[in-house]
């Protein structure tokens, strides 16, 4: 399994969700490997700082940049799952990774600035799964207002990226400091146990992107 996180718009939470993501298919009993694409290094900083901490299961993090599609198929043979975060921007990293991936994972923020790219993402997946005909693209909206006044704004997110032809996830994550504290840390909202709705939305939204499968 190759997860990629990418799209056309940063500050999404790309990261923060290859992350969590990657520590939630650790604790599943899965074989990892965390691939930054970034050129900012985002989360090859939060493995350093998870080294660091000393307390907290190692996950192995390479970084690569360019045509990462060989790198993919080489780091395949030694991990049975690998997520990819490929950072906002339509890179070669990106492009190239979405010829492999099994998986695609698109953050949107329900904000206008975030939707507008829609039409430029919408036709790199189209190309993407003309080459890759497997691999699954989905959107998740993302730091979302959990106030209950605030929930046509999701909606109405939801409603673009299908009209788009990018079906969205009914998992959200709201905006919570958590997140931001436990990637400071090296950690995980999973893990840092501080905020049992955050938990419960890394886990609904995996669930709901992989169903039941074992990843012993």
């Amino acid at each position: 399994m190759i997860l990629l996180l990418g799209g056309e718009k940063g500050g999404s939470g790309k990261s923060c969700l290859a992350q969590n993501l990657a520590v939630w298919l650790q604790a599943q009993g899965g074989d990892v490997l965390l691939l930054d694409a970034d050129p900012q290094g985002t989360t090859a900083d939060w493995a350093a700082e998870r080294q660091n901490a000393g307390d907290l299961p190692a996950i192995p993090v390479v970084q690569a940049h360019g045509n990462i599609r060989q790198t993919l198929m080489d780091l395949r043979r030694r991990y049975r799952q690998i997520v990819v975060d490929a950072g906002g921007a339509d890179s070669e990293a990106l492009r190239s990774a979405m010829t492999v991936a099994t998986h695609m994972l698109i953050p949107f923020r329900p904000k206008r600035r975030d939707l507008k790219t829609l039409p430029k993402v919408e036709n790199l997946a189209r190309l993407a799964i003309a080459v890759n005909p497997n691999l699954t693209v989905r959107a998740v909206i993302t730091q979302a207002p959990s106030l209950p006044s605030q929930v046509q704004r999701i909606l109405d997110a939801k409603d673009a990226c299908s009209s788009f032809g990018i079906e969205p996830l009914q998992a959200i994550t709201t905006a919570r400091n958590v997140y931001d504290d436990a990637d400071e840390n090296g950690s995980s909202v999973l893990e840092s146990c501080n905020d049992t709705k955050a938990v419960e939305e890394i886990e609904s939204l995996a669930r709901e992107l992989w169903g039941n499968q074992s990843w012993a």
